[in-house]
């Protein structure tokens, strides 16, 4: 059986039989398993850093629903986060039909389906046929980290530094346009969702996980630490402003972030798409290693 799912006409296909076991050994998870998640997550902490971020981040007695664990026997094995982002963790086939067989009917609540490309593969085999297309498929997604005793391979920009809550007007305009260009639409329409998202990115400025370089009164790179958990933390958002990329600022901006976000967390990672040639050739730059390849739905 192949390792890695394979793109044919916008769906996400294996090579290979699916198993089809019933979902009796899926459960919602509360309070008295989030050892057990957690301990699923810190497997493979880049992997698993999203939906540890997540569980840090609320209580899963009051968030009822939103952990589903897959536990054939006594112990959790597998676990997939479930909101507007559907992120299993630890999946192998049955675990992943078995989640399945509880999402069938969450298709107007999600965004997006995106984690480990073959754990994602297999998830998508068995919704597809209740769920239709997606918007877009990416995959595959270079998984990349920098180990804890990595040396950088640039020296880090000493214009790259926190942001404050003085540059939320710079910096709100600058990440929404990161992410009109990387998801191909706005991330709100209207006065109340662009009051959200402010808020949004000041809570990662409040926490001190978005880094900018600002000249003159212009947000010319900037990036976030989006998720911190198991030991690792991962970088998103990285965005140059357009008039200034090929001007060399990308990897000694990113290595003045690693720096910054290992004091964080010792494991810093980011998952790339594989098309972005010039992105990747600044992360290996940086020092960066591809360990996994992740892949991305979106609806």
């Amino acid at each position: 059986m192949a390792t890695e799912p394979v793109p044919r006409g916008g769906r996400l296909v294996r090579r290979g039989v699916g198993l089809r076991r019933g979902r009796r050994a899926v459960r919602t998870l509360g309070e008295a398993d989030r050892g057990r998640a957690l301990e699923v997550c810190a497997r493979r902490p880049a992997v698993g850093v999203y939906v540890a971020a997540r569980l840090a981040e609320g209580d899963l007695d009051r968030t009822r629903g939103s952990l589903l664990g897959y536990a054939p026997e006594d112990g959790i094995e597998a676990i997939c986060w479930v909101s507007a982002n559907i992120v299993p963790v630890g999946c192998d086939e049955a675990a992943a039909v078995a989640f399945a067989g509880q999402l069938r009917r969450h298709r107007s609540r999600v965004s997006s389906i995106f984690g480990q490309a073959m754990e994602v593969a297999w998830l998508w085999d068995a919704l597809a046929p209740f769920w239709g297309e997606p918007l877009d498929l990416r995959v595959p997604q270079p998984l990349m980290q920098l180990a804890p005793d990595a040396p950088l391979g640039v020296a880090p920009d000493p214009l790259v530094v926190p942001a404050t809550a003085a540059d939320l007007d710079l910096l709100v305009p600058a990440s929404a346009a990161m992410f009109t260009e990387e998801i191909g639409y706005p991330p709100y329409r209207d006065a109340a969702g662009a009051n959200h998202y402010r808020r949004a990115v000041g809570t990662l400025v409040g926490r001190g996980h978005s880094f900018v370089r600002i000249d003159d009164d212009r947000v010319v790179f900037k990036a976030d630490i989006g998720s911190v958990g198991v030991g690792a933390c991962q970088i998103q958002g990285v965005w140059i402003d357009p008039e200034f990329r090929g001007r060399g600022l990308a990897a000694p901006a990113m290595a003045a972030v690693v720096a910054q976000a290992r004091r964080v967390a010792p494991l810093v990672s980011l998952y790339v798409n594989g098309y972005n040639a010039p992105a990747l050739a600044t992360y290996r730059r940086v020092g960066f290693e591809e360990i996994d390849r992740f892949a991305t739905l979106l609806f």
